[in-house]
């Protein structure tokens, strides 16, 4: 199974190979801006829009005069800038809509306030154990050694970008996977929370590591120190730099505690069915806005779709008005209301008693085998009772779905 990925890691730069990497991304970041002003000079006359191809005719003519300065960096850099411009502004007019569910807004202009930027190069690229050779930056240095492969793979691009005072290069590359190994009919349902990072209906938790949280009080002083330094001066800009290495390893922490649980998922089960929740919904309550965007349940759903296909796992979404959380596991019974400070679920029916996370869970894996049975098939040999229609139960990117999807934030 050939399959295409990207392998991001950290560079080990010296002073001038960061210069240089400065350059890059200037010259990237100015035939974005040169291109987008050309594209709206031509709509506002009516004429024809230029395409990459024209705009890179004509940077090439301007830089044996005043654009000469383009010489010292590779022809990659401004020419993906503007492929990268002409994607943007045709998905703007073709009203295409982002991994989140909006629509593309217009190009904006880019600037250096969110840092220098990145830039993408191809060609020839050469990586070796603690190295990785660019065209025109030459053999750069690895933080990580031996991440990326050196061997077996088809090297597409190289995108070297900079966040907080870091440089990272992202190499896109084709890669030949085997075939994803049969598993034993594992099928677990995996209930998000806030207290519970993840609860999965065997009785496995993995912890939230509530990174943001524990950062917040010192994130709130790095940031009044930044409002109290003067605009445009050096101080302003060591405090911002401050500050965004602290928003930096939240994410950090965040996105390695997400990783580990979508890994563990994908690799271990043969079906997996989570909830289809209303994220941006449930981020109009002021009072757990804060804790839901700490969990990153996007970032948990995106990870684990592009897993499932690497290591053969079935993603499921489950309807999102099944009350997972109200019915009892044991017998089924619907509670009529269930607050969110009520953590054990007590059935007035049965008297079955239950942490809730665990009783979601549980239920979510039940509606597999229900909906599985209700359809003329025994998954995993169980002949379980039916109780819910087919449209409680949607596969990802198989089935067609009654609500969106991507309707996180």
């Amino acid at each position: 199974m050939k399959i295409t990925r990207a392998y991001k890691t950290e560079l080990h730069l010296n002073n001038q190979q960061r210069t240089a990497c400065l350059k890059h991304a200037g010259a990237a970041r100015f035939a974005y801006n040169w291109g987008l002003g050309k594209k709206i000079e031509a709509y506002k006359l009516g004429e024809k829009t230029p395409s990459a191809k024209d705009l890179h005719r004509e940077l090439n003519l301007l830089k044996k005069g005043e654009l000469s300065w383009l010489y010292e960096v590779s022809k990659c850099a401004p020419q993906e800038a503007l492929r990268n411009l002409d994607k943007a502004y045709a998905n703007f007019f073709r009203r295409v809509k982002t991994q989140k569910g909006k629509k593309a807004g217009f190009p904006q202009f880019k600037n250096k306030k969110g840092g220098a930027g990145s830039f993408r190069l191809t060609g020839a690229i050469r990586i070796e154990e603690r190295l990785i050779q660019l065209p025109r930056l030459g053999k750069l240095r690895l933080k990580e050694a031996g991440y990326i492969p050196t061997s077996g793979m088809h090297v597409l691009s190289a995108t070297v970008s900079e966040k907080a005072g870091r440089w990272y290069v992202s190499v896109q590359a084709e890669v030949e996977l085997p075939d994803p190994s049969p598993k034993s009919d594992v099928v677990c349902g995996v209930d998000l929370g806030i207290t519970r990072l993840a609860t999965i209906s065997d009785g496995a938790v993995f912890e939230n590591p509530k990174a943001l949280k524990r950062s917040l009080t010192k994130i709130k002083r790095l940031q009044r120190v930044v409002s109290r330094r003067k605009k445009g001066s050096a101080n302003r800009k060591k405090a911002v730099q401050k500050l965004a290495k602290a928003h930096q390893k939240v994410a950090n922490i965040r996105n390695h505690s997400i990783h580990q649980v979508t890994s563990f998922l994908a690799k271990t089960k043969s079906v997996v069915v989570l909830e289809n929740l209303n994220v941006s919904g449930m981020m109009k309550n002021h009072r757990l806005a804060q804790s839901i965007s700490d969990v990153g349940m996007y970032e948990f759903r995106r990870q684990l779709q592009y897993k499932a296909n690497w290591y053969g796992c079935k993603l499921h979404f489950a309807d999102r008005f099944f009350p997972s959380s109200k019915t009892c596991s044991s017998c089924g019974t619907v509670a009529a209301k269930l607050s969110l400070s009520q953590r054990t679920f007590h059935c007035a029916t049965c008297g079955f008693e239950i942490d809730r996370d665990l009783n979601a869970a549980i239920n979510l894996s039940n509606l597999f085998f229900t909906t599985a049975s209700s359809a003329g098939s025994h998954a995993c040999g169980e002949d379980v009772r039916p109780a819910f229609s087919q449209a409680d139960l949607v596969e990802a990117g198989t089935k067609p779905q009654t609500t969106p999807v991507s309707m996180f934030v």
